[in-house]
């Protein structure tokens, strides 16, 4: 049997971590991998995980099963954080997941058993596991124009004209914030616009929000999600708690399906059940129970957002470095969008050759699409990105 077995394509920021790994220059700078990395190079245990840790260690008497779909204090605080009171709880079901990627994962099997002919439009760029993975199921997909190289921002209008040929029935998935690869992200009067369009058309929309808090806030990165929440039919919302609560490992996430008819929640619950069972029956419980834990304890939440804060503003002041350091390299404003790009990732928009040439001359590390972590940069390697950038002919 093994034997008829193909090679898989490698995973490129997976053989990038690798080529880094291997390079012996001290000066090399790792901008590749996509995990939040403080001023020293690590990936910090946020200080309300620790605490909630300890608190669960001293008063965990079991590690029984928890339900198919996970423990229901989790799912009701995730979904207090992302939707608010945008949307009755009474409309969602929910179902923990190991991580955003599970949830993904989860969202498009429930898209294919529900509609076997639906196409599901990405932006062009998105996450390249959304891809794959649609790949896999068989799932038609359809890119929609979104990064525009000229500006850095969104093609609105292409990604508009690009959305208007899709059919009813067919799935639109959208990153909530911090769009990722590029940064660019949808303004609010952008997703009214895409709602709009949502409804003209009878499109399902899919929101990917993996980096609430990393953008301008914690209320703020929710506006579009609650938006489209509350403004159409359906839906269905995919959640990661790796970077906003620094859980990586523990492989933390939440899917959302959300719909107006009150009376099909307990079929969706019940259909979000059967999926985790088929996959992997019961989800992980670890990362689940502390942030259920500190969203459902004021001081600790209190920390837990005051520690997010300082994360998000670090980065944006990094963003803000960089682009004044170009600024005052070229006397250009041309690249002014790093400062206006949110999250950890921006997408230069170079060409892969003189990524290449940044790697080799300067150690510089990104994925070869441009795509650079801004959350890998300090003050100190900031000046050294953007000397290398000009000099790769940027």
């Amino acid at each position: 049997m093994f034997e008829t077995l193909k090679p898989q394509p490698a995973d490129k920021i997976l053989a990038l971590m690798q080529m880094y790994r291997d390079d012996p220059r001290d000066n090399k700078i790792d901008l590749g991998v996509g995990v939040y990395k403080n001023a020293e190079g690590v990936t910090p245990v946020m200080r309300a995980i620790k605490t909630a840790e300890h608190k669960l260690w001293e008063e965990q008497t079991s590690k029984s099963y928890v339900g198919l779909a996970g423990d229901p204090a989790y799912s009701d605080a995730m979904i207090k954080l992302i939707l608010a009171d945008s949307v009755e709880r009474a409309n969602v079901a929910a179902a923990a997941t190991p991580g955003g990627t599970g949830a993904v994962r989860q969202a498009f099997e429930l898209i294919k058993m529900a509609n076997p002919g639906a196409r599901v439009f990405v932006s062009n760029p998105t996450w390249p596991n959304h891809i794959s993975i649609l790949n896999y199921l068989n799932i038609e997909t359809v890119a929609y124009r979104y990064f525009d190289r000229e500006t850095c921002g969104v093609d609105f209008d292409g990604m508009i004209a690009d959305l208007k040929t899709a059919n009813k029935g067919d799935v639109v998935l959208l990153h909530g914030c911090c769009h990722n690869p590029t940064g660019a992200n949808l303004n609010m009067v952008q997703w009214q616009e895409v709602v709009a369009i949502l409804n003209e058309r009878g499109l399902i929309p899919m929101i990917d929000i993996a980096y609430q808090g990393f953008g301008d806030g914690l209320e703020e990165d929710a506006q579009g999600v609650r938006y489209v929440a509350a403004n159409t039919p359906e839906c269905l919302i995919a959640a990661s708690c790796s970077k906003n609560f620094g859980i990586y490992r523990e492989r933390t996430g939440l899917l959302m399906a959300v719909s107006q008819d009150g009376g099909a929640q307990a079929l969706n619950q019940g259909t979000l059940a059967f999926l985790n069972r088929q996959n992997y029956s019961f989800p992980p419980d670890h990362g689940a129970r502390l942030v259920s834990m500190i969203l459902n304890d004021d001081a600790l939440r209190a920390d837990w957002a005051a520690e997010l804060e300082e994360t998000r503003l670090g980065m944006l002041a990094l963003r803000q470095q960089l682009a004044d350091e170009l600024q005052r390299l070229t006397g250009s404003d041309r690249f002014g969008f790093l400062a206006q790009h949110r999250g950890m990732f921006s997408l230069l928009g170079t060409t892969p050759e003189m990524v290449e040439k940044m790697r080799a001359d300067s150690g510089i590390y990104m994925v070869g699409d441009s795509r650079m972590n801004i959350a890998g940069l300090n003050e100190q390697t900031v000046p050294i990105l953007a000397k290398a950038i000009l000099d790769a002919g940027v």
